[in-house]
């Protein structure tokens, strides 16, 4: 497989709609992620091994940014024609998304972290693979302590949302 580069992403349409989130891509396809995302306090810690989105949004949310951390299923020919980035880490790096919006790798889970004081609108984790699929939101520091997630700490808190796209997939080019 030849080797991924990182891509910059372009501002796409998003909806915040009952039940999940809905991401316009540039050419015109659509992507559901299904289920409310979880609220979490400034970071998440995804499961291990987990395909990673980051959606940061608009105060609004109806245009923001989406980037694949890690992806290496998708050429980057598709990327740019979807408007959609990718930043790839090596076990070391750190990499900023979006001003105030981190992202690092340990082991083989991904840690994104969000300064919400620094974020001037929302931030949206999806974590996936063929058995499951998570929805979070990154909140400031006013959600319960006893909210804050580690998502590979044992898998109670997360539930199995699922997500489906439109009957084109896009654009991780496996249609």
């Amino acid at each position: 497989m030849s080797a991924r580069n990182n891509v910059a992403p372009s501002t796409l349409g998003v909806d915040l709609v009952d039940g999940g989130v809905v991401v316009t891509y540039l050419d015109g396809r659509e992507t559901f992620y299904n289920g409310v995302p979880k609220p979490v306090a400034e970071s998440i810690r995804t499961p291990p091994g987990k395909e990673v989105h980051v959606l940061v949004t608009d105060p609004d949310g109806v245009e923001g940014v989406m980037t694949y951390v890690n992806d290496r299923n998708t050429h980057d020919d598709i990327l740019e024609s979807t408007g959609v980035g990718r930043v790839m880490l090596d076990s070391t790096d750190e990499e900023v998304l979006f001003p105030g919006v981190t992202v690092s790798t340990e082991g083989y889970s991904v840690i994104v972290e969000a300064d919400m004081e620094l974020v001037d609108g929302r931030v949206f984790v999806f974590a996936e693979d063929e058995m499951s699929e998570h929805a979070y939101e990154i909140v400031g520091e006013a959600v319960n302590e006893a909210e804050r997630v580690d998502a590979d700490a044992d898998g109670s808190d997360l539930e199995g949302d699922t997500r489906a796209e439109s009957e084109t997939e896009a654009p991780d080019g496996n249609a």
